[in-house]
C-alpha cells in the first residue's frame, strides 16, 4: 500500500519554469492551460523586497473533493494513491473544476475533456519519477510515500506541514516546505494594477475586483497584502446556461407546488386549468431545463452515461434521478388530467410537491459539493433555493391568469408575495451575515464589483413587484385594473430579477482566486 505525494521546496526553486516545460512536453498540453505552473510573489517595498517562487498543480487529495462530484467517475483513485482521470468517461460538465479548491483541474480544449497533473502514472508504473522531478536543477520537486514512516513527505506530515487551503480539510498529499501564507494562500496576495510581467492579465482572469479586495478582512498573519506579479490564467467555468437552468428548473417546480395547492383546495375537478396546463407548463420548463444542462456539457453526446456510468455520490446524478422522478410525476399528472379523473390528483399531489421540493432544492447539494466555491456552501442556499421555487410559480400563474381562469385567485397571488419576500429576506440575510474571507470578496464582487450591474436589476425588478402585487392585494381593482397590459409586467419583472440574481450569484461565486 502507497500514498504518493510530493514534497515542493519553494526555498530551492529558481523559478526557472523546467517544471512547467517538462510536463506540458510529457503530456502534449496545450497552449493557454497547465497542469503544474509557477506562481511569483513579491512581498515588502522597493528596497526591501522579495519573490516568492511556488510551484502549484493537483494536491491528489484523500478526501478529493473532484473524484465524489465527478458524474462518471471519470476522477478515479489508483492503486497508489493518485488521483488519476480517464478521458473516455469525461462529460465536459465542469463541476469538479469548481469543486477543487486548487485551481488543479482545466479543460483540454483539445478534448474537451478534464485533465490534471497525473503524477506521470505511466511513468511511475514502469519505475520511473515524474518529469517534473527529473528535470529540476535545484531538486525542489520531490516524490515520497506518506505510508513510509522514514519518509521526508511522512515526516511534514506527522508534524504539520504546510499545505494549501488547509481549512478545506481535503487531506492534500503536496506538502511545501520555504513556502508562506504569501505564496500560498490565494486571498494573501492580488494582481496589481498594472497587471502581471511577462502575461496579461485578462478580464476571464479569476482576480478580486478592487471592490471585493476593498472589504476583505485583513490576512490572518496580520502582514500586508503580497503582489502576485505572475500566475496562469483559470477562467469561470460556469455562466449564463447554469444561471437560466436555476430559474426554469424553478418555475417548472413552483407550478406544479401552485398546483398541489389548488388541488388541496378542492379546485382538482377543472380538468384543463388544474389538471393538464400546469403538467404541460412544467413540462415545458423542465424540458428547457435538460437543454440547458446538456447544451453546457463540452461533451454533450455522452449525457447519457450520468446514467449508464453515474456515480451514486455526485450531486449531477442525484439531481438527474430527481428531474426523472419529477418528470415521470408530471405525465401522470397530466394523463389524470386529461381523463378528467381530478379526484384521483389527490393521491399525487404528495410525491408531486416533494419531488418539485427536490427538483427545486437539490442544486445547494450540487454546490455545496463545489468545495472550491465557499460563497456556495452557505446554509441559507437551500431555504432560498424553495423560495425562489414558490415566487417563480406564483409569476407564472399569474401570468397563466391572462389565458386561463385561475381558481382561487388570491391564493396564488399569496403565494407569490410569500415567495417575493421570503426571496428578499433571505438574500438580504446572506450578504449581511459574517462570513470567511473567501464569502465576504465574492459578495462584495456581487454587490459592488464586477455583478453589481445584474445585482442592481434584480434589486430593482423585486422591489418593483413587491411594490405592485403588495398594492393589488391590499387595494384591488380600486387602484388598478389588473386585466390590462399592466398585469404581466409584475410577474415578468419578477422572473427577470430572478435570472439576473442567479447569474450574479453565479457568476460572483467563481471570482475568488483558488491559487
Amino acid at each position: 500500500m502507497t500514498r504518493l505525494g510530493f514534497v515542493l521546496d519553494s526555498g530551492s526553486c529558481i523559478g526557472c519554469h523546467a517544471c512547467t516545460v517538462a510536463c506540458k512536453s510529457e503530456h502534449d498540453v496545450p497552449l493557454g492551460v497547465n497542469r503544474t505552473w509557477l506562481k511569483y510573489v513579491e512581498t515588502g517595498t522597493h528596497p526591501d523586497t522579495d519573490r516568492l517562487f511556488s510551484v502549484m498543480r493537483c494536491n491528489h487529495c484523500d478526501d478529493a473533493p473532484c473524484m465524489t462530484i465527478c458524474p462518471t467517475s471519470a476522477l478515479y483513485r489508483a492503486d497508489n494513491g493518485v488521483v488519476d482521470f480517464q478521458d473516455d468517461d469525461c462529460i465536459g460538465c465542469k463541476a469538479c473544476m469548481n469543486a477543487c479548491p486548487y485551481d488543479a483541474i482545466y479543460l483540454n480544449p483539445e478534448t474537451n475533456t478534464a485533465h490534471k497533473c497525473n503524477f506521470c502514472n505511466h511513468r511511475i508504473e514502469d519505475g520511473l519519477e515524474p518529469s517534473c522531478v527529473v528535470v529540476c536543477p535545484t531538486q525542489a520537486i520531490r516524490v515520497g510515500d506518506l505510508d513510509d514512516p522514514n519518509s521526508e513527505i511522512s515526516r511534514l506530515e506527522s508534524e504539520g506541514g504546510l499545505v494549501r487551503s488547509p481549512e478545506q480539510n481535503t487531506r492534500p498529499k503536496v506538502f511545501y516546505t520555504g513556502a508562506t501564507a504569501s505564496s500560498l494562500d490565494p486571498l494573501a496576495s492580488a494582481i496589481s494594477n498594472d497587471g502581471l510581467i511577462w502575461a496579461d492579465t485578462t478580464s476571464s482572469h479569476s482576480t478580486p475586483s478592487q471592490a471585493a479586495l476593498a472589504v476583505a478582512p485583513d490576512r490572518e498573519d496580520g502582514l500586508a497584502m503580497a503582489r502576485t506579479t505572475y500566475t496562469t490564467q483559470h477562467e469561470p467555468v460556469w455562466g449564463s446556461m447554469v444561471s437560466g437552468y436555476l430559474v426554469t428548473k424553478a418555475i417548472a417546480a413552483g407550478v406544479m407546488l401552485v398546483a398541489s395547492l389548488l388541488v388541496v383546495l378542492g379546485h382538482g375537478d377543472l380538468r384543463s386549468v388544474v389538471g393538464v396546463a400546469p403538467p404541460v407548463v412544467a413540462g415545458i420548463f423542465l424540458m428547457v431545463t435538460g437543454v440547458l444542462l446538456v447544451a453546457d456539457l463540452k461533451q454533450p453526446k455522452r449525457f447519457w452515461y450520468l446514467l449508464s456510468r453515474g456515480n451514486s455520490k455526485s450531486w449531477l446524478v442525484k439531481g438527474a434521478w430527481v428531474l426523472g422522478a419529477f418528470a415521470a410525476c408530471l405525465v401522470a399528472w397530466w394523463v389524470i388530467g386529461l381523463a378528467g379523473a381530478g379526484n384521483a390528483l389527490l393521491l399525487l399531489v404528495g410525491p408531486t410537491a416533494v419531488l418539485a421540493l427536490g427538483t427545486a432544492g437539490y442544486t445547494a447539494f450540487l454546490f455545496g459539493q463545489c468545495e472550491g466555491r465557499d460563497l456556495w456552501q452557505e446554509s441559507l442556499l437551500l431555504p432560498l433555493l424553495l423560495a425562489q421555487a414558490l415566487m417563480a410559480g406564483g409569476a407564472t400563474w399569474s401570468l397563466l391568469d391572462q389565458f386561463l381562469e385561475v381558481p382561487s385567485h388570491g391564493s396564488v397571488k399569496w403565494v407569490f408575495l410569500f415567495g417575493l419576500l421570503a426571496n428578499a429576506v433571505l438574500v438580504g440575510l446572506e450578504v449581511r451575515g459574517r462570513h470567511t474571507r473567501h464569502v465576504t470578496m465574492a459578495i462584495a464582487d456581487m454587490r459592488y464589483g464586477s455583478q453589481k450591474k445584474r445585482w442592481r436589476e434584480w434589486l430593482f425588478c423585486t422591489a418593483f413587484s413587491l411594490l405592485f402585487l403588495g398594492l393589488d392585494i391590499v387595494f384591488g381593482e380600486l387602484v388598478f385594473d389588473w386585466t390590462g397590459p399592466v398585469q404581466p409586467i409584475v410577474p415578468l419583472a419578477a422572473l427577470y430579477g430572478l435570472f439576473a440574481y442567479e447569474d450574479a450569484y453565479v457568476r460572483a461565486g467563481q471570482s475568488v482566486p483558488l491559487s
